[in-house]
């Protein structure tokens, strides 16, 4: 082998190894359910909603473990995938599920509810959610909060709080300090991402919105949109310039 051929076999090698360590990896994988290691102790869940207007929406949730205790934010966008996701963290990862947390009122984040609440798990939401899911005929959030809840999971606090109008009125953000992460919902936006749903937004607000968010914490490290790829402090960055007021 020439010295050029080796050069170029060792660059298409690592050119291959770069890009599949660049993908995801997946410790748990069905038609309907996918699920991503984060640490040790986060996981994203991944379900999928059919929407007339995009498709088939792949939508993002989060898993939350400690001391074999387990928070679950946002559900699969059904019963059934609910139910899987379910036997995965009790099953499989040993962990007793605490609590449900929910984003917001749309489908693709209390979809699969039910399933928790036949097992006793309660779920928490704003009151404003409550208020919107019982208008729009989708299932209910049991525990409702004004502004600010907080759980502790393990010896772990969960922050659970509203910073404002964007994707929707009541959208939440919650906050892990432990582990830097911040599960934003659909009113984050992964980089490059379109605006999306806007049937229910306040576009004038939503950057401002963001921008509150990112003060109030400012060591995160890795940030998760309702759809899409995760990533760090640039999402939020992003998603401000996708709804700036000079646009």
């Amino acid at each position: 082998m020439t010295y050029k051929s080796t050069v170029l076999l060792l660059f298409l090698m690592t050119a291959f190894f770069s890009c599949k360590s660049q993908q995801p990896t997946l410790t748990y994988s069905s038609e309907d359910l996918k699920i991503i290691p984060l640490s040790k102790n986060s996981f994203v869940h991944i379900s999928y909603l059919s929407t007339g207007d995009f498709g088939k929406v792949a939508c993002n949730g989060l898993i939350y473990t400690n001391q074999g205790q387990a928070v679950v934010f946002d559900t699969p966008t059904d019963n059934e995938t609910s139910e899987e996701l379910i036997r995965w963290i009790t099953e499989t990862k040993k962990q007793q599920i605490k609590a449900v947390v929910i984003n917001h009122f749309h489908d693709d984040c209390l979809g699969g509810i039910e399933a928790f609440h036949e097992l006793s798990i309660p779920s928490y939401a704003s009151n404003t959610t409550i208020e919107l899911a019982k208008k729009e005929g989708n299932p209910v959030p049991q525990i409702g909060f004004d502004t600010t809840n907080e759980l502790t999971i393990g010896k772990q606090k969960i922050i659970n709080r509203h910073f404002g109008e964007a994707h929707t009125k009541d959208n939440i953000v919650s906050y892990i300090p432990s582990e830097h992460l911040l599960f934003g919902g659909c009113a984050l936006k992964s980089l490059n991402a379109a605006k999306g749903y806007l049937g229910d937004a306040n576009t004038n607000e939503w950057g401002n919105t963001i921008k509150k968010i990112k003060a109030a914490y400012p060591d995160l490290k890795t940030a998760i949109p309702g759809h899409g790829e995760y990533g760090g402090s640039e999402l939020l960055d992003y998603t401000i310039s996708l709804f700036s007021t000079k646009q």
